[in-house]
């Protein structure tokens, strides 16, 4: 065997167990905020969505629709005697529009409970009901420069104000700055209860009434996550705060973190895993660079044309050297006089031109405005160079200067 096929065997061995530590490698755990009731990492909501239905005893329900469908708020009535239920959203932001927003107010008014955790609330939703949100960095304040040491380190103290939830359920949950990052501010004439602060008394869980129902707001969602309901110190504060639902059939919003069913993008199972969706945009910027640097490279090189010279003068040099090579210029007599007649053709609108003809002759020096003398003596250089059996140097320039006179002359 060659040195070479060594190298390759070499090369293709530790590509393949390359390969093999990559596959057998454990994932690293992904702690991006989801929320999603189908993922299992620290940030999904999938523990509670399971344990939901014997909490409550009640049937929970997915919805994949917008609030305003959802609610059968498109069909011709919706009459009081629907049955009741407890609609959870459970999200990072919490983002709906004007017409779900009327749809979903309607909705508590008529005696449903609307449970929404979220760090952040659309504008048109806020103002509706009264409240707003302020952010909140721990117990340093919140002009002091944070380093990323103290927002690790810092944590933040949550209590229920409800006696009996926190004897039943503990009156104090420790949670990281990180993840109570938000508080709730209620207006000056909202009517809403505040359930559970902070230790400083800013709410991170209010009930606002409307109609014969309430929203119950909650500036935590990482409390509901699997990572916070599984830990023995505060799995109690999320199955608290739910405790304020009725009794009633749950409907679980997946709508906006999925949204509607089967509208995911094709290319899902790229982007789901992070190495398929690195290898993906990778593959899709070497395509754009690959397409660009080759089209310019193939582009045809487009030719300068230069302009084409004028070669009249060149011509008429050409030609009248070759005439000049003879001692006989009679050729170019003739030619001269041709030229002439057909002048005086256009010129003076004659049919026929026959310069011995004296009505024609007396015709032309009306015409041109000269006497009939100056005719006579043009007519005479005429017949002179057509009959000379040789025209010289002279006679033609004699000829060419009488011609251009009376063309100048002539009116």
């Amino acid at each position: 065997m060659t040195t070479f096929r060594w190298y390759l065997v070499g090369l293709l061995a530790l590509f393949g167990s390359y390969v093999a530590v990559e596959y057998y490698r454990p994932k690293p755990l992904d702690w991006s905020p989801t929320y999603l009731n189908k993922d299992k990492i620290p940030y999904g909501t999938y523990v509670l969505y399971q344990v939901l239905p014997e909490v409550f005893g009640q049937r929970v329900q997915q919805v994949r629709l917008p609030v305003y469908n959802q609610l059968g708020e498109d069909s011709a009535q919706t009459t009081l005697r629907t049955p009741k239920h407890n609609y959870l959203f459970i999200n990072q932001s919490f983002t709906i529009s004007k017409p779900d927003s009327r749809a979903l107010l309607r909705y508590v008014a008529r005696g449903n409970d609307v449970f929404i955790a979220a760090e952040q609330f659309n504008s048109h939703f806020r103002d509706t009901l009264g409240f707003h949100t302020a952010p909140f960095l721990g117990r340093h304040k919140q002009h002091q420069a944070r380093t990323a040491a103290d927002l690790l380190t810092d944590s933040v103290t949550l209590r229920l104000l409800n006696p009996q939830l926190a004897h039943a359920a503990g009156s104090r949950f420790r949670y990281p700055v990180l993840n109570v990052t938000s508080r709730l501010l209620l207006d000056s004439l909202t009517r809403g209860t505040l359930l559970a602060t902070d230790e400083q008394g800013r709410a991170v869980l209010v009930r606002i009434p409307h109609g014969r129902g309430n929203f119950y707001l909650s500036s935590v969602p990482a409390a509901f996550t699997n990572y916070f309901v599984l830990q023995p110190h505060t799995e109690g504060f999320a199955f608290a705060t739910l405790s304020y639902l009725p009794a009633r059939p749950i409907w679980w919003d997946e709508y906006q973190k999925q949204g509607r069913p089967g509208e995911q993008s094709l290319l899902r199972v790229l982007l789901e895993h992070e190495a398929l969706r690195a290898a993906y945009y990778l593959g899709s910027v070497g395509l754009l660079l690959f397409l660009l640097f080759e089209a310019k490279r193939r582009q045809r090189i487009i030719p300068i044309l230069r302009q084409l010279p004028n070669t009249t003068l060149l011509f008429a040099s050409t030609v009248a050297s070759l005439y000049r090579q003879g001692s006989n210029h009679a050729l170019i007599a003739e030619k001269k006089i041709s030229l002439f007649l057909e002048y005086l053709r256009t010129r003076f609108q004659e049919p026929t031109l026959d310069l011995n003809d004296e009505l024609l002759r007396e015709r032309i020096a009306q015409k041109a405005g000269m006497p009939r003398a100056r005719i006579d003596a043009l007519v005479r250089t005429i017949n002179f160079s057509l009959t000379a059996p040789s025209v010289s140097d002279r006679d033609l320039l004699l000829l060419s200067k009488t011609l251009n006179e009376f063309r100048k002359e002539a009116k």
